[in-house]
């Protein structure tokens, strides 16, 4: 379509969004935008360290000075690509986050993952969200021009596209993944049994807590929550290691995180989050040493042993909640008097 309207080839360079992430590798990224289109356009990885960043201004609502990838800010068109779905603390994905994080600074960076610890950024939330805010006033200094946002099945084939307004085509995704993804329940169960979703979104710990994170608004307070994952990979980020084993608890991992976010931190911080009110039994290949020890799980190698053990907890009379595709669905609780 680019070149219907008398673009060029030349006239195109694709950036990799990485965010604080390492650069995209060729097989990546001739799987990101297919075989045809990697031999005809540019396309780079942002870096975000590199001493070309460019200053755009500063965030009015909490002060952050936003630098971009040089090459975005100098584009005559601007035109952000990307997927919808539940995040962690920014709400949803997609929209304002090809942005930043994905082309920004790393100072930048860092300054709107600290804003994570507010008790508004969760999964399914925008209002009063402080990273949401401050990634679409980021996004907003960018100049952005279009937006093209997926929503796609939990087999991972799209849905449906949205396109055009930075902020209201993003809005109009986020209607659907809700439509698609947001389960209510009407009663708290003392034990929920949540799985990562399958390979690969259970391919190590770090993956699979997304799961753990979207139920626990469905469990009771001192509810046992189980965790199904396998967990082939091990626990798949050395600075969720790290943290899990040398900070511990959950004000210590959140003063480092406003001190110097790092990429990985932000899972530990959930995790002791959720221990600080439920038991957690995880079911996977995990070894104990790492289970148990420095991530702070009790561990089971089948469903029905955890089952047993979480009812020894709760009582025999135990409700119980199944997501099985924790991954993407989004468990709230809504009372009956919220509902009408």
């Amino acid at each position: 379509e680019l070149n219907s309207a008398g673009v060029k080839d030349e006239n195109v360079t694709v950036i990799f969004g990485c965010g604080t992430h390492r650069a995209v590798k060729p097989d990546e990224a001739e799987e990101l935008i297919g075989k045809e289109a990697i031999k005809r356009l540019k396309f780079v990885s942002h870096c975000c360290t590199d001493p070309e960043l460019v200053y755009v201004g500063t965030t009015k609502t909490h002060g952050n000075k936003v630098y971009i990838n040089r090459i975005f800010a100098e584009a005559d068109v601007r035109v952000l690509l990307g997927d919808v779905n539940y995040h962690y603390y920014a709400g949803y994905g997609g929209g304002r986050k090809s942005v930043l994080p994905a082309v920004s600074g790393e100072v930048t960076i860092k300054q709107n993952h600290a804003l994570m610890v507010s008790s508004n950024a969760k999964a399914g939330n925008l209002q009063d969200n402080p990273v949401h805010i401050d990634m679409t006033e980021a996004a907003r200094l960018a100049k952005v021009d279009f937006i093209l946002n997926i929503v796609e099945n939990k087999e991972g084939k799209i849905v449906r596209a949205f396109a055009g307004d930075l902020e209201a085509a993003f809005l109009e995704a986020v209607k659907l993944v809700d439509e698609m993804y947001r389960v209510y329940v009407d009663r708290r169960a003392e034990i929920v049994v949540v799985s990562s979703g399958g390979h690969p979104a259970d391919i190590n710990l770090y993956q699979a807590c997304k799961g753990l994170d979207n139920a626990l608004d469905v469990a009771k307070r001192g509810g046992v929550i189980i965790l199904v994952a396998e967990c082939l990979e091990g626990h798949g980020n050395q600075v969720f290691y790290d943290w899990m084993s040398r900070l511990g608890d959950q004000k210590t991992v959140e003063k480092e995180i406003k001190r110097n976010f790092l990429i990985g931190g932000h899972k530990a911080y959930y995790l002791l989050k959720a221990l600080q009110n439920h038991p957690l039994i995880l079911v996977s290949t995990l070894p104990d040493f790492y289970a148990t020890s420095i991530f702070k799980f009790k561990t089971a190698r089948a469903i029905n042993d955890a089952l047993n053990e979480a009812f020894k907890l709760t009582g025999s009379a135990s409700r119980v909640w199944a997501i099985p595709v924790g991954n993407y669905t989004l468990a709230i609780f809504k009372s009956p008097e919220e509902k009408t």
